[in-house]
């Protein structure tokens, strides 16, 4: 099972819950997390996808850090089980 797969999960059950899964890029940072995800109701969250048993690289996992001092939920999910059950 690859990345995308994970994500092409993920991307639907964002859907089907009513919300937004954006890719989210920045040019000069190549550390983001792969989605910006909005959900109703909810704050905006940031997901980091990896294949099965892959895990955030080093220079990740030091933005994930730094993101979630400033009060931002960063999850990481390396499952198609885990996207299809993700509620926010």
């Amino acid at each position: 099972m690859l990345e995308r797969d994970v994500e092409k999960a993920l991307v639907k059950r964002v859907k089907e819950l009513g919300g937004l899964c954006e890719k989210f890029v920045s040019v000069n940072n190549r550390a983001v997390p792969d989605r910006l995800v909005t959900l109703p109701g909810k704050p905006m969250m940031l997901v980091e996808l990896k294949a099965p048993g892959k895990k955030p690289t080093k220079l990740q996992e030091k933005d994930h850090a730094r993101r979630r001092a400033l009060g931002v939920k960063v999850l990481v999910i390396d499952t198609v089980e885990s996207a299809n059950a993700f509620t926010g």
